[in-house]
């Protein structure tokens, strides 16, 4: 795959047969390297072989004939539907090698939607299309398999999937844990903030939640231990830290890349948006470990032999640059795809800078191996997200969709973006990140923008909790991993997790329930943005207080709900709001201190 990467990069392709090598090299690769059952592994079965050959089959037709394929696709063929029907049937045979049954099974809902239009009741009903119809529409156009979810597999997510294993086999993550745990020791909380901090250092430059989940929790489980975090508790901060990794900039996740070409902007104005959206994250995230330490009473830990942050980073300085070589090079003039590029060569030619980082032959082969097999479930998952959007787009079910959703909550914003918010929450415990965006972005979207949402401010929102739902309830990938290395129960898990990112579940609907929240995004004038911000800080400061039941000291039942008040009052952009907020809070505070003081002098 890393190899297909460097021969696109040097020819010249046509898009949809660009599109169309990229999806042979992901499907031969994933039947390879995924066997069907579990037995198999880690020998080919013959049957992989055979659905190796069936891949080659159906994307080398398209490039045998292809200067008629592509005017065939309205009145396709019978070999057109032949090898049509099974590409379909390979994408969802590897779509569930890679992530399981329960996405190929969306998928088939689907294709059945499409077909069985005329038989449902409105307002789901249209005409309905037979096999000719979704056959040249998914395998024949670009608005199925080959449609934007594969292209932006195909550029941009392999190009981090490659980043992310240079920085992991040059030792990268490593030094962002030992660099946060030299930082942020020596204090009962440092655990904690160790975790939060290394989560963002190492989690910004690899976009990968689970990823950063596993790789910190191998590393820093043993530190939380000592200081007296239980197994669910320890399992949950790093699910909630690693998580954060898919909206942090500089890379974010795969979804990130799609909200750009859904909406025609940069980049790099994906990233602008994403940054005080992160920040808040983390921010709330941090508190939540603050004042939970402090309430089940934290140790502090010591780490014999761990060098000094200034001695680390006069070592290895070299990796920050992989926090801002991207941001860089696009502001130098670089696109995105070139930017990120570079950005691989140079995080790899600066590892050469120390022995112990360096990406030998051995290490490089190792690295393009990790960047080749992370693509393949992303990419196959792309893929068979194109055929639900192909549906979509073909039955016109988005705006049926948003039609129903307007109805349930009767006109009115909030209604409807809680609604939406379940509706992700529901899509995203069957399928991943990437995906609950793709399935969200065409049937939720224009129920926000019709009740006069911004459409970055819907489609920001989407993102935002299509990776929340990676750490929702009842089943969640970050937690359960995490449950793997920490011994915990996942269900357990999952709810500290859940625990830990709460306050965060709110930052979405202040940048969509006033126009002021737009500010979080950076749109609008400084002032605003700032005065957003800050407020918006201090409301999650009240919440996180008020849910962890901890402020200076113990909260009584009053304080607690004088805290929550005062934390949704400020989180709404709004002047009343605020000073609402601000009075709550004062007064939570003085009746803590009243009581301090009343216990100091019994």
């Amino acid at each position: 795959m890393s190899l297909f990467f460097v021969y696109a990069v040097t020819t010249t392709f046509t898009t949809q047969l660009f599109r169309t090598a990229f999806l042979g090299f992901t499907l031969v690769l994933t039947f390879l390297a995924y066997p069907a059952v579990r037995a198999h592994r880690p020998r080919i079965h013959w049957s992989d072989l055979v659905l190796v050959a069936l891949s080659l089959g159906s994307v080398g037709y398209i490039f045998w004939d292809f200067e008629e394929f592509i005017y065939r696709a309205a009145l396709p063929i019978t070999p057109d539907l032949v090898f049509g029907a099974l590409a379909i049937l390979l994408v969802l045979e590897a779509v569930r090698r890679t992530t399981g049954w329960v996405m190929p099974v969306v998928i088939v809902a689907f294709l059945v939607y499409a077909y069985v239009g005329p038989w449902l009741p409105r307002p789901w009903t249209h005409q309905g299309y037979g096999l000719d119809r979704l056959v040249g529409h998914m395998y024949m156009t670009l608005e199925g398999i080959f449609g934007v979810p594969l292209d932006v597999a195909a550029t941009f997510i392999i190009l981090f999937t490659v980043y992310g294993a240079v920085l992991e086999y040059s030792q990268a993550g490593k030094f962002f844990v030992d660099f946060s745990l030299a930082a942020t020791g020596g204090r009962p909380t440092g655990a904690g903030r160790t975790v939060t901090l290394a989560s963002f250092l190492l989690g910004g430059p690899s976009g990968s939640g689970v990823a950063t989940t596993v790789t910190l929790g191998s590393v820093a489980y043993p530190t939380l231990a000592r200081a007296g975090y239980s197994r669910e508790a320890a399992g949950g901060l790093l699910s909630a830290g690693g998580i954060g990794a898919i909206i942090s900039p500089p890379v974010l996740g795969a979804a990130a890349f799609l909200i750009a070409e859904f909406l025609r902007i940069s980049y790099l104005e994906v990233l602008a948006m994403a940054t005080l959206p992160t920040v808040l994250y983390y921010w709330s995230v941090l508190l939540m470990v603050e004042f939970d330490a402090k309430r089940f009473g934290a140790r502090r830990v010591e780490v014999e032999g761990m060098p000094g942050v200034w001695a680390l980073a006069r070592r290895y300085w070299y990796h920050f640059t992989s926090l801002v070589a991207i941001i860089v090079l696009m502001l130098w003039g670089f696109s995105a795809f070139m930017a990120v590029f570079w950005s691989i060569l140079i995080a790899g030619g600066v590892s050469y800078l120390r022995p112990e980082t360096a990406l030998t032959p051995r290490r490089l082969v190792r690295t393009l191996e990790a960047g080749s097999l992370g693509v393949l479930s992303v990419a196959s998952t792309c893929a068979g997200a194109g055929i639900i959007v192909g549906v979509v787009t073909l039955t016109g079910l988005g705006l049926k969709f948003s039609t129903i959703i307007l109805a349930l909550a009767g006109g009115t914003l909030l209604p409807t973006l809680v609604l939406t918010a379940i509706a992700l929450w529901v899509i995203g415990l069957a399928v991943p990140v990437t995906a609950t965006y793709i399935i969200a972005a065409v049937i939720t979207a224009p129920a926000m923008t019709k009740l006069g949402v911004p459409e970055y401010a819907a489609h920001m929102f989407i993102f935002y909790y299509s990776v929340l739902s990676e750490v929702s309830p009842p089943t969640a990938l970050s937690p359960f991993a995490a449950a793997a290395i920490t011994g915990g129960n996942p269900w357990k898990t999952t709810m500290m997790a859940w625990k830990y990112t709460l306050p965060a579940f709110l930052v979405p609907f202040m940048f969509t329930l006033h126009p002021a929240g737009v500010g979080l995004l950076l749109k609008g004038p400084w002032l605003g943005i700032v005065w957003t911000t800050v407020t918006a800080m201090v409301g999650l400061v009240g919440l996180a207080a008020g849910l962890s039941g901890w402020l200076l000291r113990r909260t009584s039942w009053v304080e607690q709900a004088s805290l929550v008040v005062a934390g949704l009052a400020l989180v709404y952009p709004s002047v009343g709001g605020d000073l609402v907020g601000f009075g709550l809070l004062a007064l939570a505070v003085l009746l803590q201190v009243l009581r301090r003081e009343k216990a100091v002098a019994l």
